[in-house]
Protein backbone atom coordinates (compact mmCIF):
# COMPACT_ATOMS: atom_id res chain seq x y z
CA UNK A 1 0.00 0.00 0.00
CA UNK A 2 2.81 2.40 1.08
CA UNK A 3 5.65 1.11 -0.76
CA UNK A 4 8.10 3.23 2.19
CA UNK A 5 6.53 1.52 4.83
CA UNK A 6 7.22 -1.53 3.02
CA UNK A 7 10.77 -1.59 2.71
CA UNK A 8 11.06 -0.35 6.53
CA UNK A 9 9.41 -3.26 7.21
CA UNK A 10 11.93 -5.51 4.95
CA UNK A 11 14.86 -3.80 7.04
CA UNK A 12 13.42 -4.78 10.42
CA UNK A 13 12.83 -8.04 9.72
CA UNK A 14 16.23 -8.09 8.26
CA UNK A 15 17.52 -6.33 11.48
CA UNK A 16 15.58 -8.71 13.44
CA UNK A 17 17.54 -11.38 11.89
CA UNK A 18 21.31 -9.65 12.23
CA UNK A 19 20.22 -9.52 15.67
CA UNK A 20 20.07 -13.28 16.47
CA UNK A 21 23.53 -13.55 14.32
CA UNK A 22 26.85 -14.60 16.38
CA UNK A 23 28.99 -11.95 14.93
CA UNK A 24 26.52 -9.11 16.08
CA UNK A 25 26.09 -10.40 19.44
CA UNK A 26 29.70 -10.17 19.77
CA UNK A 27 30.29 -7.15 18.39
CA UNK A 28 28.57 -4.74 21.43
CA UNK A 29 28.99 -1.42 18.93
CA UNK A 30 27.90 -3.15 16.20
CA UNK A 31 25.03 -4.54 18.26
CA UNK A 32 23.79 -1.24 20.02
CA UNK A 33 23.75 0.44 16.99
CA UNK A 34 21.46 -1.81 15.36
CA UNK A 35 19.21 -2.02 18.19
CA UNK A 36 18.75 1.75 17.78
CA UNK A 37 17.82 1.32 14.69
CA UNK A 38 15.83 -1.56 14.86
CA UNK A 39 13.84 0.51 17.51
CA UNK A 40 13.44 3.33 15.68
CA UNK A 41 11.48 1.51 12.91
CA UNK A 42 9.82 -0.53 15.48
CA UNK A 43 6.62 2.13 15.22
CA UNK A 44 6.26 1.59 11.54
CA UNK A 45 7.24 -2.11 11.11
CA UNK A 46 4.67 -3.04 13.81
CA UNK A 47 1.74 -1.32 12.59
CA UNK A 48 2.51 -2.46 8.38
CA UNK A 49 2.50 -6.07 10.10
CA UNK A 50 -0.36 -5.79 11.59
CA UNK A 51 -2.15 -4.43 8.50
CA UNK A 52 -1.07 -7.32 6.55
CA UNK A 53 -2.54 -9.48 9.21
CA UNK A 54 -5.94 -7.66 9.03
CA UNK A 55 -5.51 -8.03 5.48
CA UNK A 56 -5.48 -11.83 5.40
CA UNK A 57 -7.94 -11.67 7.95
CA UNK A 58 -10.36 -9.97 5.86
CA UNK A 59 -9.52 -11.95 2.54
CA UNK A 60 -10.62 -15.32 5.18
CA UNK A 61 -13.88 -13.52 6.39
CA UNK A 62 -14.96 -12.64 2.64
CA UNK A 63 -14.26 -16.05 1.08
CA UNK A 64 -16.48 -17.45 4.46
CA UNK A 65 -19.50 -15.11 3.55
CA UNK A 66 -19.31 -16.21 0.08
CA UNK A 67 -19.10 -19.37 0.44
CA UNK A 68 -21.47 -20.42 3.65
CA UNK A 69 -25.04 -21.38 2.43
CA UNK A 70 -26.46 -21.39 6.34
CA UNK A 71 -27.95 -17.93 6.49
CA UNK A 72 -27.09 -17.48 9.74
CA UNK A 73 -23.12 -18.12 9.24
CA UNK A 74 -23.44 -15.81 6.64
CA UNK A 75 -24.69 -12.96 8.16
CA UNK A 76 -21.88 -13.72 11.50
CA UNK A 77 -19.15 -13.43 8.27
CA UNK A 78 -20.75 -10.44 7.07
CA UNK A 79 -20.46 -8.90 10.16
CA UNK A 80 -17.21 -9.63 10.33
CA UNK A 81 -16.21 -8.54 7.06
CA UNK A 82 -18.07 -5.04 8.29
CA UNK A 83 -15.59 -4.77 10.89
CA UNK A 84 -12.79 -5.71 9.70
CA UNK A 85 -12.71 -3.66 6.62
CA UNK A 86 -13.92 -0.60 9.53
CA UNK A 87 -10.72 -1.57 11.11
CA UNK A 88 -8.87 -1.22 8.09
CA UNK A 89 -9.78 2.03 6.84
CA UNK A 90 -8.87 3.21 10.51
CA UNK A 91 -5.32 1.33 10.21
CA UNK A 92 -5.00 2.78 6.48
CA UNK A 93 -5.45 5.87 7.73
CA UNK A 94 -2.78 5.33 10.18
CA UNK A 95 -0.17 4.54 7.83
CA UNK A 96 -1.09 7.35 5.59
CA UNK A 97 0.04 9.41 8.67
CA UNK A 98 3.71 7.64 9.21
CA UNK A 99 4.09 7.43 5.43
CA UNK A 100 3.45 11.13 5.30
CA UNK A 101 6.02 11.71 8.05
CA UNK A 102 8.41 9.90 5.92
CA UNK A 103 11.89 9.39 7.67
CA UNK A 104 11.80 11.58 10.19
CA UNK A 105 8.99 9.32 12.14
CA UNK A 106 11.94 6.68 12.50
CA UNK A 107 14.67 8.42 13.27
CA UNK A 108 15.06 8.39 16.89
CA UNK A 109 18.75 10.58 17.12
CA UNK A 110 19.93 13.80 15.94
CA UNK A 111 23.39 15.84 16.08
CA UNK A 112 22.44 19.84 16.53
CA UNK A 113 24.73 22.65 15.69
CA UNK A 114 23.84 26.10 17.55
CA UNK A 115 26.21 29.25 16.22
CA UNK A 116 26.02 32.52 17.15
CA UNK A 117 25.70 34.99 14.60
CA UNK A 118 26.06 38.88 14.01
CA UNK A 119 25.59 41.14 17.59
CA UNK A 120 28.78 39.97 19.15
CA UNK A 121 28.46 39.02 22.56
CA UNK A 122 24.65 39.46 22.80
CA UNK A 123 24.52 36.77 19.62
CA UNK A 124 26.31 33.99 21.76
CA UNK A 125 24.60 34.90 24.90
CA UNK A 126 21.16 34.44 22.30
CA UNK A 127 23.13 31.21 21.51
CA UNK A 128 23.68 29.91 25.01
CA UNK A 129 19.46 30.70 25.84
CA UNK A 130 18.42 28.50 22.88
CA UNK A 131 20.84 25.95 24.04
CA UNK A 132 18.99 25.93 27.49
CA UNK A 133 15.36 26.07 25.72
CA UNK A 134 16.40 22.86 24.00
CA UNK A 135 17.68 21.30 26.65
CA UNK A 136 14.95 21.95 29.13
CA UNK A 137 12.23 20.43 26.03
CA UNK A 138 14.72 17.61 25.33
CA UNK A 139 14.38 17.02 29.52
CA UNK A 140 10.43 16.96 29.45
CA UNK A 141 10.74 14.34 26.82
CA UNK A 142 13.15 12.19 28.48
CA UNK A 143 15.47 12.46 25.49
CA UNK A 144 19.41 11.47 26.30
CA UNK A 145 21.56 14.93 25.64
CA UNK A 146 25.30 15.01 24.88
CA UNK A 147 27.27 17.97 24.49
CA UNK A 148 29.85 17.10 21.63
CA UNK A 149 31.81 20.20 20.95
CA UNK A 150 31.85 23.74 22.83
CA UNK A 151 33.51 26.81 22.22
CA UNK A 152 32.11 29.84 24.99
CA UNK A 153 32.77 33.21 25.42
CA UNK A 154 34.18 35.51 28.53
CA UNK A 155 30.67 35.87 29.24
CA UNK A 156 29.44 33.03 29.26
CA UNK A 157 27.52 32.47 25.92
CA UNK A 158 28.83 30.00 22.88
CA UNK A 159 30.05 30.99 19.96
CA UNK A 160 29.49 27.04 18.57
CA UNK A 161 27.91 24.29 20.45
CA UNK A 162 27.23 20.75 19.18
CA UNK A 163 25.00 17.71 20.85
CA UNK A 164 23.77 14.89 20.14
CA UNK A 165 19.34 14.36 20.83
CA UNK A 166 18.58 10.82 21.31
CA UNK A 167 15.27 9.61 21.69
CA UNK A 168 11.71 8.47 20.46
CA UNK A 169 10.16 11.13 18.10
CA UNK A 170 13.66 13.06 18.61
CA UNK A 171 14.28 14.03 15.08
CA UNK A 172 10.88 14.12 14.34
CA UNK A 173 10.09 17.21 16.81
CA UNK A 174 12.91 19.09 15.89
CA UNK A 175 13.50 18.58 12.45
CA UNK A 176 12.35 22.04 11.87
CA UNK A 177 14.57 24.04 13.79
CA UNK A 178 17.35 24.59 11.01
CA UNK A 179 18.14 27.85 10.45
CA UNK A 180 18.32 31.66 11.29
CA UNK A 181 16.93 32.77 14.69
CA UNK A 182 16.58 36.55 15.21
CA UNK A 183 16.55 37.97 18.97
CA UNK A 184 15.53 41.59 19.85
CA UNK A 185 15.33 42.56 23.26
CA UNK A 186 17.59 44.90 25.72
CA UNK A 187 21.24 43.05 26.35
CA UNK A 188 22.49 42.61 29.70
CA UNK A 189 25.41 44.78 28.94
CA UNK A 190 23.06 47.72 27.23
CA UNK A 191 23.38 50.43 29.83
CA UNK A 192 20.91 52.89 27.67
CA UNK A 193 17.76 50.33 27.59
CA UNK A 194 18.05 50.30 24.09
CA UNK A 195 16.71 47.13 22.42
CA UNK A 196 19.35 45.13 20.19
CA UNK A 197 18.93 42.56 17.51
CA UNK A 198 21.19 40.09 16.90
CA UNK A 199 21.41 36.78 15.51
CA UNK A 200 21.79 32.54 16.17
CA UNK A 201 22.15 29.51 13.45
CA UNK A 202 20.92 26.31 14.05
CA UNK A 203 21.35 23.21 12.08
CA UNK A 204 19.20 19.80 13.12
CA UNK A 205 21.41 16.79 11.22
CA UNK A 206 19.75 13.75 11.10
CA UNK A 207 22.58 11.25 13.29
CA UNK A 208 23.61 8.92 10.37
CA UNK A 209 24.57 5.49 11.11
CA UNK A 210 27.50 3.47 9.37
CA UNK A 211 25.16 1.31 7.32
CA UNK A 212 23.70 4.72 6.05
CA UNK A 213 26.70 6.66 5.19
CA UNK A 214 29.83 4.31 4.63
CA UNK A 215 33.19 6.16 4.84
CA UNK A 216 36.25 4.87 3.05
CA UNK A 217 39.18 5.93 5.46
CA UNK A 218 41.50 7.38 1.42
CA UNK A 219 38.89 9.61 1.92
CA UNK A 220 39.59 11.25 5.11
CA UNK A 221 42.44 13.22 6.20
CA UNK A 222 42.97 13.65 9.75
CA UNK A 223 44.57 15.84 11.69
CA UNK A 224 45.86 16.26 15.65
CA UNK A 225 46.61 19.35 16.74
CA UNK A 226 46.76 20.46 21.14
CA UNK A 227 43.10 22.04 22.20
CA UNK A 228 42.82 25.82 22.14
CA UNK A 229 40.84 27.64 24.33
CA UNK A 230 39.60 27.84 28.30
CA UNK A 231 42.05 25.00 30.41
CA UNK A 232 45.76 26.38 30.92
CA UNK A 233 48.58 24.50 30.12
CA UNK A 234 47.23 21.06 31.13
CA UNK A 235 44.43 21.17 28.36
CA UNK A 236 47.57 22.03 25.59
CA UNK A 237 49.68 19.62 26.72
CA UNK A 238 48.93 16.53 24.48
CA UNK A 239 47.48 16.70 20.81
CA UNK A 240 43.86 15.70 21.86
CA UNK A 241 42.11 17.81 19.28
CA UNK A 242 41.25 16.30 16.09
CA UNK A 243 40.36 17.96 12.47
CA UNK A 244 38.93 15.48 9.98
CA UNK A 245 38.50 16.75 6.28
CA UNK A 246 35.91 14.49 3.96
CA UNK A 247 38.31 14.72 0.88
CA UNK A 248 35.46 14.43 -1.55
CA UNK A 249 32.91 16.99 -0.48
CA UNK A 250 35.18 19.32 1.26
CA UNK A 251 33.35 19.30 4.55
CA UNK A 252 35.53 19.58 8.03
CA UNK A 253 34.65 18.99 11.25
CA UNK A 254 37.33 20.16 14.15
CA UNK A 255 36.15 18.34 17.91
CA UNK A 256 38.39 19.50 20.87
CA UNK A 257 35.86 18.72 23.83
CA UNK A 258 37.47 15.47 25.18
CA UNK A 259 40.76 15.04 26.86
CA UNK A 260 41.25 12.12 24.90
CA UNK A 261 42.30 12.02 21.20
CA UNK A 262 40.36 8.94 20.59
CA UNK A 263 36.74 10.28 21.62
CA UNK A 264 36.91 13.38 19.96
CA UNK A 265 37.86 11.13 16.56
CA UNK A 266 34.59 9.43 17.61
CA UNK A 267 32.42 12.55 18.10
CA UNK A 268 34.04 13.43 14.89
CA UNK A 269 33.11 10.27 12.54
CA UNK A 270 29.53 11.18 14.35
CA UNK A 271 29.65 14.42 12.96
CA UNK A 272 30.87 13.98 9.51
CA UNK A 273 28.58 11.48 8.86
CA UNK A 274 25.46 13.12 10.14
CA UNK A 275 26.56 16.15 7.47
CA UNK A 276 27.26 13.65 4.71
CA UNK A 277 23.68 12.48 5.30
CA UNK A 278 21.86 16.26 5.49
CA UNK A 279 24.47 16.74 2.39
CA UNK A 280 22.68 14.11 0.38
CA UNK A 281 18.89 14.44 2.17
CA UNK A 282 19.61 18.40 1.26
CA UNK A 283 19.83 18.07 -2.29
CA UNK A 284 16.55 15.62 -2.21
CA UNK A 285 14.87 17.98 -0.64
CA UNK A 286 15.91 20.66 -3.52
CA UNK A 287 14.08 18.45 -5.81
CA UNK A 288 10.73 17.91 -3.65
CA UNK A 289 10.91 21.84 -3.25
CA UNK A 290 10.41 22.08 -6.67
CA UNK A 291 6.47 20.59 -6.53
CA UNK A 292 5.61 22.35 -3.24
CA UNK A 293 6.81 24.73 -0.71
CA UNK A 294 8.87 23.37 2.35
CA UNK A 295 9.39 23.75 5.85
CA UNK A 296 12.78 22.04 5.41
CA UNK A 297 14.17 24.62 2.05
CA UNK A 298 16.90 24.27 0.87
CA UNK A 299 19.24 23.86 4.21
CA UNK A 300 20.49 27.67 3.96
CA UNK A 301 21.20 28.28 8.06
CA UNK A 302 21.31 31.81 6.82
CA UNK A 303 17.77 32.12 5.98
CA UNK A 304 16.00 33.50 8.91
CA UNK A 305 13.15 31.41 10.10
CA UNK A 306 12.17 32.92 13.85
CA UNK A 307 11.91 36.06 15.19
CA UNK A 308 12.54 36.21 19.68
CA UNK A 309 10.82 39.76 20.43
CA UNK A 310 11.21 39.82 24.44
CA UNK A 311 9.98 43.02 24.99
CA UNK A 312 6.70 42.09 22.78
CA UNK A 313 6.96 38.66 24.47
CA UNK A 314 6.47 37.26 21.19
CA UNK A 315 7.82 34.68 19.08
CA UNK A 316 7.39 34.29 15.43
CA UNK A 317 7.91 31.50 13.09
CA UNK A 318 7.62 33.27 9.43
CA UNK A 319 7.47 29.78 7.52
CA UNK A 320 4.10 28.96 8.96
CA UNK A 321 3.13 32.86 10.28
CA UNK A 322 2.54 31.46 13.56
CA UNK A 323 3.31 34.18 16.11
CA UNK A 324 3.21 32.81 20.09
CA UNK A 325 2.95 35.38 22.88
CA UNK A 326 4.40 33.11 25.14
CA UNK A 327 8.22 33.79 24.74
CA UNK A 328 9.08 33.67 28.28
CA UNK A 329 7.40 30.27 28.74
CA UNK A 330 9.01 29.24 25.22
CA UNK A 331 12.45 30.11 26.37
CA UNK A 332 11.73 27.44 29.26
CA UNK A 333 11.40 24.60 26.83
CA UNK A 334 7.47 24.70 26.42
CA UNK A 335 7.97 24.88 22.95
CA UNK A 336 4.65 22.35 21.64
CA UNK A 337 2.60 24.96 20.82
CA UNK A 338 5.40 26.09 18.26
CA UNK A 339 6.58 22.38 17.07
CA UNK A 340 2.74 21.31 16.93
CA UNK A 341 2.29 23.57 14.22
CA UNK A 342 5.17 23.39 12.21
CA UNK A 343 4.69 19.68 11.96
CA UNK A 344 0.58 19.90 11.17
CA UNK A 345 2.03 22.42 8.51
CA UNK A 346 4.16 19.49 7.14
CA UNK A 347 1.81 16.98 7.42
CA UNK A 348 -0.42 19.14 5.30
CA UNK A 349 1.68 19.97 2.66
CA UNK A 350 2.96 16.25 2.28
CA UNK A 351 -0.80 14.86 1.73
CA UNK A 352 -1.60 17.75 -0.78
CA UNK A 353 1.71 17.68 -2.81
CA UNK A 354 0.91 16.28 -5.97
CA UNK A 355 1.97 12.87 -7.08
Amino acid sequence: MFPSLEQKLVRFEELERLLQSPDITSDIDRMIELQREHGGLQKVAIPVRAYHELEENLAAAREMAEEETDAEARAYAEAEVHELESQRKKMAAELEELAAAGDAATRGSLIMEIRSGAGGDEAALFARDLWEMYRSYCETKGWKIEVIDSSTTDLGGFRELTFSVTGDGAFLNLQFESGGHRVQRVPETETQGRVHTSAATVAVLPEASEVEVTLDPEDLQVDTMRAGGPGGQKVNKTESAVRITHIPSGLVVKIQDEKSQHKNRAKAMRVLRSRLLELRESEANEARAESRRTLIGSGDRSERIRTYNFPQNRITDHRIGLSIHKLDQVMQGNLEELISGLLEYDRQERLNAPA
